[in-house]
């Protein structure tokens, strides 16, 4: 096995780990929480007026909830995999919209085949999803098919330092594969390009979690549904002491009494062109 078919992702899979996550999801997702937050003060920046918004990876709905209170003349609509995130995204629709008598709609669907019509959306954001679509190439060109022309695309993904502590307590204890792999924000901005985005901005930030020991870090990743689902991952159960060598490794970690968890958070900015007819992006992401 090489290390693409190790690292490979399956797209049912990932749904059906969110699927079961999606009760538990809102009270472990501190990290999204945050990440979403930041990338959506980034609009405060843009004089975008959108008609229609995606929100892809919806998740429970916050962000979409919080794109339709920015945006309240614009049709926004979330678009998640799995179908238990959308039933508590539709579960959450707040009472005050329904006085506006306007809420979200919800659609499942994955990120690279949405059922929606050629140039039919203002902005796509996508907070935190990027690290789970198998196919980059084609993800990406979906998004640019589905914005009109200098329609806006905001992402947040992950990179290579992701998880790097958890993955050196792994590699310590076996020779399996139990971190995703992530992709450099200069590989994501290549892609962009390939897929006909202009004027890509990128920047990067470092942030720490801290838990008291690895469990804690292990059943906060549970909880939101971020399971080891690579091919290159160990099948079975785990045995004890494989698990306390990986705790071993895992304490040289640690600093002032806690164990660190450092996620690589990448923001990107990216506009569909004024003119390039989609027929000229057929074919780029075969």
């Amino acid at each position: 096995m090489n290390a693409a078919d190790e690292f490979s992702l399956k797209t049912a899979q990932v749904g059906a780990s969110f699927d079961r996550a999606a009760k538990d999801y809102d009270a472990a997702a501190f990290l999204q929480k945050e990440v979403s937050d930041r990338l959506l003060e980034r609009l405060e920046l843009t004089t975008l007026e959108p008609l229609r918004v995606l929100d892809v990876g919806c998740g429970t709905g916050r962000p979409t909830r919080q794109l339709l209170k920015q945006y309240p003349k614009a049709e926004v609509i979330g678009v998640d995999l799995a179908p238990g995130m959308i039933a508590v995204a539709e579960s959450h629709q707040p009472p005050f919209y329904k006085w506006w008598g306007r809420k979200a709609r919800y659609l499942r669907a994955e990120a690279s085949d949405i059922p929606l019509p050629d140039a039919s959306c203002d902005l796509v954001y996508a907070s935190l999803l990027l690290q789970w679509c198998e196919d980059l190439d084609k993800t990406l060109l979906e998004w640019r098919r589905l914005l009109k022309p200098h329609g806006l695309l905001l992402f947040s993904t992950l990179g290579p330092d992701t998880l790097k502590e958890l993955r050196a307590a792994w590699s310590a204890a076996d020779g399996y594969v139990h971190v995703n792999r992530f992709l450099d924000m200069h590989d994501v901005g290549d892609a962009l390009i390939r897929a006909g985005f202009v004027e890509p901005v990128m920047d990067v930030e470092h942030m720490v979690l801290t838990y008291g020991d690895a469990r804690g870090l292990m059943r906060d990743l549970k909880a939101i549904g971020a399971h080891n689902v690579t091919a290159g991952r160990r099948r079975g159960l785990m045995g004890r002491g494989r698990l306390k060598a990986f705790a071993d490794a895992y304490e040289k970690f640690r600093r002032e009494g806690r164990l660190p968890a450092t996620y690589e958070v990448v923001y990107g900015t990216a506009w569909a062109p004024k003119f390039m007819p989609l027929d000229a992006l057929k074919g780029r992401a075969g």
